[in-house]
């Protein structure tokens, strides 16, 4: 599920008030007006941002026994510059952190998957392991059971528990 652009939607009226205030009067009245507008502007974002994700965690644990989140290098991945604001936007820390919290509360658990458990490799029907594959390779089939997968689905299934595993 793709998470709402709060930041991108609200970044040309900041870049103008980042703009209006570099102009004003270093220690001037004006100046001071212009940096409250644009402290204003950005807590406006990081509060939408937070209404949203308590939203979302909230739904997803009232909606589901076990929630399973995998464990990514965050901090590697904003470090791309195309993707870092992207990324950052999203919130995926404050996502685990209040899931976890609501968890608690609702009497749920939340399951943490290792960035490198072999998700895509391993069948989610039998549990076998095929082996590595390219990324090239979007859909396989199981050799030990025939079941058909789709790599980005795949995760999903593999990660559940086996009870509710699909053959």
């Amino acid at each position: 599920m793709a998470p709402p652009k709060f930041l991108r939607s609200a970044l040309q009226r900041i870049r103008r008030l980042q703009r209006s205030l570099s102009r004003k009067v270093k220690g001037s009245h004006n100046r001071q007006k212009a940096r409250l507008r644009l402290a204003r502007a950005h807590v406006q974002v990081a509060d939408q941002r937070l209404d949203h994700l308590h939203k979302l965690s909230t739904r997803l644990i009232r909606e589901n026994q076990t929630v399973v989140l995998e464990d990514l290098n965050v901090s590697g991945m904003v470090k791309n510059r195309k993707l870092a604001r992207a990324i950052a936007d999203a919130g995926w820390r404050l996502l685990r952190t209040l899931l976890e919290s609501k968890a608690e509360i609702y009497g749920r658990e939340v399951k943490i998957i290792s960035r490198w458990e072999p998700t895509s490799q391993t069948c989610s029907a039998c549990g076998h392991r095929d082996g590595k594959k390219s990324l090239s390779v979007r859909a396989w089939r199981c050799s030990a059971c025939g079941a058909e997968h789709h790599r980005d689905v795949m995760p999903h299934a593999t990660s559940s528990p086996p009870g509710w595993r699909r053959g």
